[in-house]
């Protein structure tokens, strides 16, 4: 059996719920479990922010850490940050963070996306940028379950052009932004690379 049919034939039903100040510790059990690496200090600030401003990178790690928890927190309880928490036997394993232009603007920063038109600019621009999941259930199907849900939470709010920035291999999964195959099972075709690993993918939802 290979290791990717055996972690599914182990690997009990995902749910997923939404990030809301309601489950916010939930988010917190995630990230202080230091999942992946890099991902307890970022908090999943890195793409709420344009890169112009100061990201707190300053200081010390702890200091870091405080300061884009406290950040988060405060998105969150003011509706501005938006994702899917992925929970197996109650416990949260798995996040994927989406939202508006204007909620996730650091991809602007990038020469390359600067360069593509939007397709439809009267359509509402959804990001998905982010997927975290603990190293006990990678490759298990957590990401796939967390995209669908995201999915499914923007069509509830009105749709609009969605975007992905995957990679194009496992090997630079320090990324965070999935894998192309995962979009592409979900109807988003490639529009352009966006470096070495990344590729900018898109469909309407």
């Amino acid at each position: 059996m290979k290791a990717r049919d055996a972690c599914l034939s182990q690997v009990p039903k995902c749910l997923t719920r939404e990030l809301s100040k309601k489950t916010w510790p939930d988010f917190e059990r995630l990230f202080e479990t230091h999942p992946a690496p890099g991902a307890y200090p970022c908090w999943c600030m890195y793409n709420h922010l344009s890169g112009r401003e100061n990201e707190g990178n300053s200081g010390s790690r702890a200091s870091r850490v405080k300061r884009n928890h406290q950040r988060k927190k405060t998105l969150v309880e003011s509706g501005c940050s938006h994702g899917i928490i992925v929970y197996v036997q109650g416990q949260p394993v798995g996040w994927c963070q989406y939202g508006l232009r204007q909620e996730l603007p650091r991809i602007e920063n990038n020469p390359n996306y600067r360069n593509l038109a939007i397709e439809n600019d009267r359509m509402p621009l959804w990001r998905i940028t982010c997927f975290v999941v603990h190293r006990r259930y990678r490759r298990c199907g957590v990401a796939t379950t967390a995209l669908k849900a995201a999915l499914a939470a923007i069509r509830s709010r009105g749709g609009g052009l969605v975007e992905g920035y995957p990679v194009r291999c496992l090997a630079a999964y320090s990324e965070y932004r999935g894998t192309v195959s995962m979009f592409e099972r979900e109807g988003f075709k490639v529009i352009a690379l966006l470096g070495e690993s990344n590729v900018l993918m898109r469909r309407i939802v």
